[in-house]
């Protein structure tokens, strides 16, 4: 039997009450489990229990076995000295904490149909263990548990945005820029844009954002893709070398190092994505009065906010995919679906950590508005969720299931999952289902 199943057994009180005994047999009455600890430490904090007319305030660990006890080192672990109950599967062994006191440790019981279920979910060979089984689940349950996925989910871009924060000496629009340009690459092109991000500071772009051509000739320029012997053809044109004239003069003035033009990607792309065209798409984003990020954050509706991410390559690049070579005529706008996966991406998350952090609960309520405004992404796994009947609505809901396809389902963490959470416990019997509140 594995520890995180008597975890989630304990914190929803899915146990027997009657089973929990001290060593003479009184019973012991759970207050508060206490609050679930998944760092180190006791498993849980801050729980109360009473045995007679004695109340008890400390921590509780559980293990399969009382000897882990042991085996894990509590025995010699001062933080482990203030656990007022050991819950156990098996008692083997009386243990003791580091001050030679002897720990509390009871027998827990509960109904073996529960440990069936789970292990009926996490044996499972489909990807989504519980596709037959979540059409017993209400819609509006499955619906808020997306939307504390979704908010985990933007927890975690808040680490990365944060620590691209703090190596931006806390500009926000640099740091922006950053996180924009990075998702500029859709995953083929994603390295070297962030490398170009960093070697092209923002601030530098600022000083020229009102020449929409000096822009490009920074960007093409420092990226690497006006080194002559990338493009053949292009030593005769004259776009192209206007572009390298203009660059030399900008990074002497600002002692700009190019990356090496081979590090992008051209094969497998269509011409549409490729980083020449994606490139002057950025220049014509970054031009204009004011800030990028500032003015996303004026936007008040998801129309406005589009209207400052869907752009057009310049002029040159409409019968163009590549330095010195002619294609057929096609203006090159960034398209719908390319804006909507930065606004995903990159510029919802950012809105989303600055209305967080400056404790601005509108800003942060306006990026979740946005993402329910976007149209939901269609791609193999949310294919996978509307074979099952979960369909998402938009793109708030097409980001839950995959972060939940990819963090809980993938790995097995049905314990960890509302849905799963409450497929289990519909195996009890100890307590009415309609009395269980599945928080995580």
């Amino acid at each position: 039997m594995k520890e995180e199943f008597l975890h989630y057994l304990w914190k929803y009180s899915l146990y027997d009450p009657e089973s929990l005994l001290d060593n003479d047999k009184n019973k012991i009455r759970v207050i508060h489990p206490g609050e679930y600890n998944k760092d180190s430490g006791p498993d849980f904090f801050n729980a109360r229990i009473q045995i007679g007319d004695t109340s008890w305030a400390g921590n509780v660990e559980i293990h399969t076995s009382s000897s882990h006890f042991d085996n894990h080192g509590h025995n010699h672990d001062p933080a482990f000295d203030n656990v007022i109950l050991h819950v156990v599967a098996n008692n083997d062994r009386r243990v003791f904490n580091s001050k030679g006191e002897e720990v509390l440790t009871t027998t827990i019981s509960f109904n073996p149909d529960l440990y069936d279920k789970y292990l009926e979910l996490v044996n499972n060979p489909c990807l989504i263990a519980c596709q037959e089984q979540i059409r017993d689940i209400d819609k509006l349950f499955i619906r808020h548990w997306l939307g504390s996925v979704l908010i985990d989910r933007l927890q975690d871009k808040m680490d990365q945005i944060m620590r691209i924060y703090t190596e931006t000496g806390h500009d926000w629009e640099e740091t922006f820029y950053r996180l924009l340009v990075r998702y500029f690459g859709f995953r083929v092109n994603t390295g070297p844009f962030e490398m170009l991000a960093v070697s092209l500071p923002f601030r530098i772009i600022r000083k020229h954002s009102d020449n929409r051509f000096q822009v490009e000739a920074l960007l093409f320029g420092t990226a690497g893709l006006l080194d002559e012997g990338l493009f053949r053809n292009a030593i005769i044109d004259d776009y192209y070398i206007s572009l390298i004239r203009e660059y030399k003069i900008l990074s002497s003035k600002y002692s700009l190092q190019p990356l090496h033009g081979f590090i992008w990607k051209f094969a497998r792309l269509r011409p549409a994505n490729f980083p020449t065209v994606r490139i002057s798409q950025l220049a014509a984003m970054l031009c204009g009065s004011g800030g990028l990020f500032s003015r996303a954050l004026e936007c008040n509706n998801i129309r406005q906010l589009k209207g400052v991410f869907e752009v057009e390559a310049s002029e040159y690049w409409n019968d163009h995919f590549i330095f010195g070579k002619k294609s057929r005529f096609s203006p090159k706008h960034t398209g719908s679906q390319a804006s909507d996966l930065l606004l995903i991406n990159a510029v919802t998350p950012a809105i989303f950590v600055y209305g967080k952090t400056r404790d601005l609960k509108e800003v942060s309520e306006r990026a979740l508005s946005f993402l329910e405004d976007i149209p939901p992404e269609a791609n193999s796994i949310t294919d996978e969720w509307k074979l099952i009947g979960i369909e998402a609505e938009s793109a708030f809901y097409s980001q839950a299931l995959i972060r939940l396809r990819n963090e809980y389902c993938k790995k097995r963490r049905c314990l960890d999952c509302r849905i799963g959470a409450r497929l289990i416990s519909m195996g009890r019997c100890f307590r009415k289902h309609e009395e269980l509140m599945l928080e995580p």
